[in-house]
C-alpha cells in the first residue's frame, strides 16, 4: 500500500476512533467529577479516623491509608447520607429537623440568602408552572440563535404592566452553571419540554432532542 492511500486511511480511523471512545470519556469525565465532589465532601471527616485505625493496627488495617481506599470509603459515607437525608425527610422526625435547620441557617447573614435562593429555585423546578411554561426558549446571542432557558418568575414592568419573565440559562454540559436574563414574555418561545428532558439535552450537548422544535414565538394576541 503506497504511502498517499495509508494517510487518508489512518485519518479515517483516528476519526472514527475518537468518535467511539469519546462519549465514554465524557461520561467517565462527568461521573469521576461528581463522584470526587460527593468523596470530598466526606474525606476530611473519614481520613483522620481511618489513619488512626491504621497506625493501630499496621498489619491487619495498613491499607486503609491507601488513597483510593480513602476516596471510595468518603464516597459511601456521603452517598450514605444523601440517603439518610432522603429517607429522614420522608418521616415526621426528618420534616421537624428540616425546619430547624432552615431556622437556624435562616438565622445566618449570608447563608439565608444562599440557601433561600437554591431551595426556591429547586422547588420550582419542581413543580408545574402557573400560566407559563417552564422549558423555554430565548433569543441568544441574537434573534436567529436560541439557548434553552428555565421559567423560575413572570413579574410586570414599572409603569408599563408588561410581562417579564426571570428565565436561568444553564450552560453545556454543566447545568448547575449559567446566567439569568429579564425577558419580555412575548419574546420567549414556549416548549412542551420537561424539565428532564431540557436536562438531558443540555448535558448531552443536543445530541439527546426531539426531530422537531418549536423556534419562533408564538403571535401576539391584541
Amino acid at each position: 500500500m503506497s504511502s498517499p492511500a495509508l494517510a487518508p486511511r489512518l485519518q479515517r480511523l483516528f476519526l472514527t476512533g475518537l468518535l467511539t471512545l469519546l462519549p465514554l470519556w465524557l461520561t467517565w469525565a462527568v461521573l469521576k467529577f461528581v463522584f470526587g465532589l460527593l468523596g470530598g465532601l466526606s474525606k476530611p471527616l473519614v481520613e483522620p479516623g481511618l489513619q488512626g485505625l491504621a497506625a493501630e493496627h499496621p498489619h491487619s488495617l495498613g491499607w486503609l491509608v491507601a488513597p483510593w481506599v480513602q476516596d471510595a470509603i468518603a464516597l459511601v459515607a456521603t452517598l450514605a447520607v444523601i440517603l439518610l437525608a432522603g429517607w429522614l425527610a420522608q418521616r415526621v422526625v426528618g420534616q421537624r429537623l428540616l425546619r430547624w435547620l432552615e431556622a437556624l441557617v435562616a438565622r445566618i447573614p449570608l447563608a439565608n440568602t444562599v440557601y433561600g435562593s437554591a431551595r426556591k429555585l429547586l422547588d420550582i423546578l419542581q413543580t408545574k408552572p402557573d400560566g407559563t411554561q417552564r422549558v423555554v426558549l430565548v433569543d441568544f446571542p441574537h434573534t436567529q440563535m436560541k439557548s434553552i432557558g428555565f421559567v423560575t418568575r413572570v413579574m410586570r414592568e414599572q409603569g408599563s404592566g408588561r410581562e417579564l419573565a426571570a428565565v436561568y440559562v444553564p450552560t453545556t454540559p454543566n447545568p448547575t452553571s449559567g446566567y439569568l436574563e429579564i425577558v419580555p414574555v412575548d419574546k420567549i418561545t414556549p416548549t412542551d419540554w420537561s424539565v428532564d428532558q431540557a436536562m438531558s439535552f443540555i448535558i448531552s450537548g443536543g445530541a439527546v432532542a426531539p426531530g422537531e422544535i418549536p423556534f419562533t414565538p408564538p403571535a401576539r394576541q391584541d
